[in-house]
C-alpha cells in the first residue's frame, strides 16, 4: 500500500492505482466491512461460510467464485467444540481448508490487539479475509462515556488502518439496535462512529417469503444492493438467491398464479392481493406485466384469469 499522503491533482490523475481487492466479489472488499444483524440471526454462520469459501478457493454463498487465500477467524464467542460442530455441518464431505485459522481469544484492540493483528498478517502474506466475531469483544471498557461516538470511531479506525496497511478485507460482526429504523444504515447499534469509519456496511435482515433473509450492502468500493439469501439449517449454509427485489417479484408472481388458479372466476387485483396475502399496489402493477408476458389473460373489465390450455391441433381440416 502507498504511504504517500500529499498529492497534487496532476499527480493523482497521472497515477495508476490498483483496483480494490475483493474477498467476495461485489460484496466484501478490502478494508473494514461492518456486518450487522440481530442476535441469533445467523451472522456467525454467514461469516464461517465466507471464510471456508475463501480458504478453499470455492464459491461464496454457493454461487460467487472467490480467489483462494488464507483466512483468520477470531471466533471470540465460540470454543473449539462448537467450531468443530459447525465446520462438520458446513464442510460436509469436503476436507478442512488448511488456510483457515481460528483464534478464540484476542487482546482488545487498544491494548495491543491491533498490533498483534498487523503482526499476524505480516507473517501470513497470502491472507485475503479476516473475520472479527464479534467486534464488541475487541473493545476496551469505556473509562469516559461522555464521547461514545469518538470511542466507536477509534475502534473502527484502528481496524481499518490494519486492513489498509495489509490490503486485506476485514469483516467485523456487530449487532443491530433494537429500535426499528427506516434506513438500514441506521440499524447499526451504538453511535454512528462505527459506521462512519467503516468502508462498507452489510446488514443481514429477516424477510418474508421463501427468501429467509436479505443482505443490504453499501460502501465506498461496492455497489449498493439488496440480495436475497436462503438459510439451509441442515447443512449450516447461507445460499444466494439473487437480487432481492427481483426475487420478491418472482415470488409475488407465483402467489398471484396460485390465487387465480384456485379461483372459480376471474379476479380483480384487490381480490388477488387478498387471496395471495400480497401488497395490493405490487399486484396491481404486476398483473399487467403478466398479461404482457402471456402468464395471465384479462377480460378487459379489470379482472384476470388463466387461459385454459388446449391440446395441440395436429391436423387442420378445410371445408
Amino acid at each position: 500500500m502507498t504511504t504517500k499522503t500529499s498529492w497534487t491533482a496532476n499527480e493523482i490523475m497521472a497515477t495508476d492505482f490498483p483496483e480494490p481487492r475483493f474477498a467476495v466479489p461485489g460484496i466484501v472488499a478490502e478494508g473494514l466491512n461492518l456486518l450487522v444483524g440481530a442476535p441469533k440471526l445467523g451472522k456467525s454462520w454467514l461469516t464461517l461460510n465466507l471464510g471456508t469459501a475463501v480458504a478453499s478457493g470455492g464459491r461464496a454463498l454457493g454461487k460467487i467464485p472467490v480467489d483462494g487465500g488464507e483466512v483468520l477467524y477470531l471466533a471470540l464467542e465460540d470454543g473449539p467444540r462448537r467450531l468443530k460442530s459447525r465446520l462438520t455441518m458446513t464442510l460436509g464431505n469436503d476436507p478442512a481448508p488448511p488456510g483457515l485459522h481460528f483464534e478464540t481469544q484476542w487482546q482488545p484492540l487498544a491494548d495491543g490487539g491491533a498490533e498483534d493483528l498487523s503482526t499476524w498478517l505480516g507473517t501470513h502474506t497470502e491472507t485475503r479475509l479476516v473475520v472479527l466475531d464479534v467486534i464488541a469483544r475487541l473493545r476496551s471498557p469505556l473509562k469516559d462515556r461522555s464521547d461514545r461516538y469518538m470511542a466507536d470511531y477509534m475502534v473502527a479506525e484502528s481496524i481499518k488502518r490494519v486492513a489498509d496497511r495489509h490490503g486485506v478485507a476485514v469483516v467485523a460482526v456487530h449487532h443491530t439496535r433494537k429500535a426499528v429504523a427506516d434506513d438500514f444504515l441506521e440499524s447499526v447499534s451504538g453511535t454512528n462512529g462505527l459506521a462512519g469509519a467503516a468502508d462498507s456496511i452489510i446488514v443481514l435482515k429477516r424477510s418474508r417469503g421463501q427468501a429467509d433473509a436479505t443482505l443490504h450492502v453499501t460502501g465506498r468500493d461496492v455497489e449498493e444492493q439488496e440480495l436475497a439469501l436462503r438459510w439451509q439449517s441442515d447443512i449450516g449454509t447461507w445460499s444466494l438467491l439473487g437480487d432481492a427485489s427481483e426475487w420478491r417479484m418472482s415470488e409475488t408472481r407465483r402467489q398471484i398464479l396460485e390465487a387465480i388458479r384456485h379461483a372459480s372466476q376471474p379476479l380483480k387485483p384487490k381480490q388477488i392481493a387478498d387471496e395471495a396475502d400480497a401488497d395490493y399496489g405490487v399486484v396491481k402493477h404486476l398483473v399487467r406485466k403478466m398479461v404482457d408476458d402471456n402468464q395471465l389473460a384479462t377480460d378487459g373489465k379489470g379482472s384476470y384469469y388463466l387461459e385454459p390450455v388446449h391440446p395441440f391441433t395436429l391436423f387442420t381440416i378445410h371445408s
